[in-house]
């Protein structure tokens, strides 16, 4: 080995410190074989450190002490995906996964004339966030989530502070540009470890290790991304110019070399059969990892046979995921209490022995309302068999009725607010899905001013939907309200550093942190204001409509129910629930508060859609209707699109509407459309109208 340069040479120093820093990184990251101690790593970073801070001219985009950068000031840009990211479809089914080999794959390839059997690629489906990596002429220059699947958010900041990611590929023949898609996923022991320092200071715990991957990715400060501990591993290449692959094992190989971190435990098989059978060994295995996975993903190895097969509009054919059946646990129902939410309905909720699912210790689930305790009939003492929905949610699938003893007792539903004490009422509510419309029964607290509603509302208003607090969890509101620091949302603008250092375990750096979050969302749009003001039948969309069409805040809080009727798409039971919101005392102080504490009160997005609007284009004046099942977009991205670039959209067409955006299965908008001659369009045509 070359001794290393003299620090009587600092530009030759600072090369070899970045060389050799990047190399432990691979050797620990990807290879797994690490050479020194993190002790000995964090000396050679502080000598780097040192320096750059005395040669500044030595610092380069690259070294590792440019990881970290300062914190977002806005939200994340959205950008276009090279090529679109599609999901995979998935199965639970042998026969499903026998039928995806013979008619997706064979068939198709024999019509193609392809004469070659394809081999698959197996590997474990990593429970991650998906992204996509950037490079050009081998450094890494952009990082974008999956999002849409054809627009991702640009989250290049928190990527670079992953260790695992290489900011440069180890290679000094790099292609000209590589794009390589994976997921960021954080390992179950560091699950654990950030959960138990987050407890003991207070803060709200993750749910599970991807809600906890997904959410850091999210956060504006790369500062606390860095301390996370998130890992990478990358899975299939994207778009690549100046190199070829020509299987996808081929990929993965020469990824590694490169210095990513690639998917473990995979291996090539030659036919159906030895894939079900490395998918059955690994159905038991999969629990001794350090990461979560809840199947495999099957690929067809010859990349070229992907152009082949090609893709539907929703998934690529060449590809598809097999999905472990969810595990189900027995415990026994302990208790059956009701917890009021922030519109006085309360949820039943039910208190388990506590058991281990998919990872986590579950103690308690949600039975959703009285129809669903009376259609289970689930009784305090039965046991029952639970589940996590998606992996995520516990719920109850099914009781154990041959199991039921003598002692079980049926849940007496209060009939007083276990918050306040005001008298209950059951309401009877309609619930509509695509497959059905089914009416259930739901106890109602109708105490406007029930302490319990308040704590909820209180968690509303810091979520991230609404005002978007971070660290601001149930657990640190119970403590402030526990404390008499807070009562209603206006409550939180007068929190300072110091009243929240004196809680127990609260850190004053923690402190400082949840104070300046506080701070920063004085800056929200209007829209996000009035959803988090929790006004009767008034979500997000309803309050980006109003911010829209009244500009700010004092307008809306003048306005009559019959002006508030003109919006579009706001009926006259919505109007006058908003009306009388605004004119009731307590509701009047509270925003009163607000407005005093300094939250915006105009609508960005509305000057910002006004002034697209008055630069022409495809979409300025225009009015879309959007109906069907769209591929590409989700309906409120769609709709965002159309806005931002100064279009409109409404709910139903008439001679006024300019276009109709069709997906699939779209019904009498669609015939309306027809009958009035407005223009008909598909996705392929709306993204045409994109671009221009």
């Amino acid at each position: 080995m070359a001794k290393p340069p003299s620090s009587k040479d600092p530009k030759a120093r600072a090369a070899w410190l970045r060389g050799e820093l990047a190399r432990h990184d691979r050797l620990y990251y990807v290879e797994q074989r690490p050479e020194i101690t993190d002790r000995d790593y964090d000396g050679l970073y502080r000598e780097l450190v040192d320096l750059e801070a005395a040669h500044p001219e030595l610092r380069t985009s690259d070294s590792p002490t440019q990881r970290v950068g300062n914190e977002l000031k806005g939200g994340f840009q959205s950008v276009d995906h090279k090529r679109p990211m599609l999901s995979l479809d998935n199965t639970y089914n042998e026969d499903e996964l026998r039928h995806f080999d013979e008619e997706t794959v064979k068939k198709r390839l024999e019509k193609a004339g392809v004469k070659e059997a394809p081999a698959y690629e197996v590997e474990l489906k990593v429970d991650g966030a998906a992204i996509s990596l950037w490079y050009e002429k081998g450094e890494f220059v952009r990082g974008l989530t999956r999002g849409n699947g054809v627009q991702g958010e640009d989250i290049t900041a928190n990527l670079r502070t992953i260790r695992a990611i290489p900011l440069r590929l180890n290679t000094g023949d790099p292609p000209a540009f590589i794009e390589f898609r994976g997921e960021v996923y954080l390992a179950r022991s560091e699950f654990a470890r950030i959960n138990k320092a987050r407890e003991e200071e207070g803060l709200e715990t993750f749910a599970n290790p991807r809600n906890a991957a997904a959410g850091n990715l999210k956060r504006k400060d790369p500062k606390v991304v860095a301390k996370i501990g998130l890992k990478f591993f990358t899975h299939m290449p994207g778009v690549f110019e100046g190199v070829e692959f020509e299987t996808q094992s081929e990929y993965l190989k020469q990824a590694e070399a490169w210095g990513l971190p690639t998917v473990p435990h995979r291996t090539v098989c030659k036919d159906i059969g030895a894939v079900l059978k490395y998918i059955h060994e690994w159905d038991t295995k999969r629990r001794e990892l350090d990461f979560d996975t809840d199947g495999m993903v099957i690929k067809v190895e010859q990349l070229e046979l992907h152009t082949v097969l090609g893709t539907t509009s929703k998934s690529p054919r060449y590809a598809i995921a097999f999905k472990y059946k969810a595990d189900e646990v027995e415990t026994e129902v302990l208790e059956i209490d009701a917890k009021v939410g922030k519109t006085g309905v309360l949820t039943p909720r039910a208190r388990f022995t506590p058991v281990q699912v998919a990872g986590t210790t579950v103690t308690y689930a949600s039975l959703h309302n009285l129809s669903e305790v009376e259609r289970k009939d689930i009784r305090i003492g039965d046991k029952v068999m639970i589940e996590k929905a998606g992996e995520i949610i516990p719920q109850v699938v099914r009781v154990l009725a041959e199991k039921r003893g003598k002692n079980v007792k049926k849940w007496q539903p209060p009939s007083e607010c276990p918050s306040c004490g005001h008298k209950l009422e059951i309401r009877e509510t309609v619930h509509k899905s695509k497959e059905e419309q089914r009416t259930v029964k739901v106890l109602h607290c109708a105490n406007a001013r029930c302490p319990g509603r308040y704590r909820e509302r209180i968690i509303y208003f810091a979520s991230r939907g609404c005002m978007d607090i971070e660290d601001l969890g149930e657990k640190l509101i119970d403590k402030l309200i526990a404390e008499g620091l807070v009562k209603d949302p206006a409550d939180l603008y007068d929190l300072t550093v110091e009243k929240l250092a004196n809680l127990e375990r609260m850190a004053e750096k923690s402190a400082q942190n949840v104070v300046e979050r506080i701070e920063a969302s004085k800056k929200m749009d209007l829209a996000k204001l009035l959803a988090a003001l929790n006004i009767p039948m008034v979500g997000a969309r309803t309050a980006e409509v109003l911010a829209e069409h009244f500009e700010t805040l004092e307008k809306l809080r003048e306005a009559s129910a019959e002006a508030i009727e003109e919006v579009e798409g706001v009926g006259p039971i919505v109007a006058e629930n908003i009306a009388a919101f605004f004119a009731d005392a307590v509701e009047k102080n509270l925003v009163d508060r607000l407005v005093s504490a300094g939250l915006n009160t105009k609508s960005l997005t509305a000057k910002k859609r006004k002034a697209a609007a008055a630069a022409g284009g495809a979409f300025a004046g225009k009015t879309f209707v959007l109906t069907g099942t769209l591929t590409k977009y989700t309906r409120d991205d769609a709709e965002k699109l159309i806005k931002d670039r100064g279009g409109k959209t409404a709910g139903s067409v008439s001679a006024k509407t300019d276009y109709v955006l069709a997906g699939e299965k779209a019904g009498s908008k669609l015939a309306k459309a027809q009958k009035l001659g407005v223009a008909v369009i598909d996705e392929a045509a709306f993204e045409k109208l994109l671009k221009e």
